[in-house]
């Protein structure tokens, strides 16, 4: 659901552009991505050990992501990324579950500084989509079993520069932050002397951290 969500969303972003703008720019990057999870709230029990925390290991990541300019700075694509990684439990030790492949989809906003036609050009970067965590496949004690994928809500925040030379061809370098919500857990109750009393939720995110570098087309 929310992959057709976020390609809808380009898809509308894409049509509202000007027809007059209708510049495009194709980015290929490769990096190294530093991931966290989250606490399971109460410690789990299980064969060999306690474990608090479940979290992908970082590790190679690579991305791509299509943009069309709607004028001279900004611009409105879709970003594709996925990050080739194993989940892990820990607590006592730290055990590799089995493999696991990270995908993410994002509608996006960019708007890049300097001419459009600037040697050098930094820009910032949004976007709003979904991050799929893929199925995962592991060995117990009780022999082999499959983790179902899971699909959340996520957004994605993004910097760098982009470099080019007398060609259409460049150089880009940059750093992504990827949030994803999980699941929210219970805080304690909050009082209003208007509203009254009601329970207020702990919102628990796994992020990913990507440092980046690759290449960049423009059209």
């Amino acid at each position: 659901m929310f992959k057709r969500i976020a390609f809808a969303a380009c898809a509308l972003m894409l049509a509202s552009a000007p027809a007059f703008a209708q510049k495009a720019e194709l980015g290929v990057t490769f990096g190294w991505v530093i991931s966290d999870g989250v606490d399971f709230g109460s410690s789990v029990v299980a064969p060999g050990g306690v474990y608090t925390r479940v979290d992908p290991k970082d590790s190679f990541g690579w991305g791509i992501d299509l943009g069309f300019f709607v004028g001279p700075n900004a611009e409105v694509g879709f970003l594709y990324g996925q990050q080739l990684s194993k989940l892990e439990v820990s607590g006592t030790k730290i055990v590799d579950v089995g493999d696991m492949t990270i995908s993410t989809y994002h509608g996006t906003f960019t708007y890049n500084f300097g001419a459009h036609d600037a040697a050098v050009r930094p820009y910032l970067m949004g976007g709003l989509g979904a991050t799929s965590f893929g199925s995962v496949d592991y060995v117990g004690n009780r022999g082999p079993g499959t983790i179902n994928s899971s699909t959340r809500f996520s957004t994605t925040w993004g910097a760098g520069a982009k470099f080019y030379g007398a060609s259409k061809v460049g150089a880009r370098v940059g750093v992504l932050w990827t949030p994803t919500y999980i699941s929210s857990e219970a805080a304690g109750y909050w009082c209003d002397p208007y509203w009254g009393c009601y329970l207020v939720g702990n919102a628990k995110y796994s992020n990913q951290f990507e440092l980046q570098g690759g290449v960049t087309f423009r059209f």
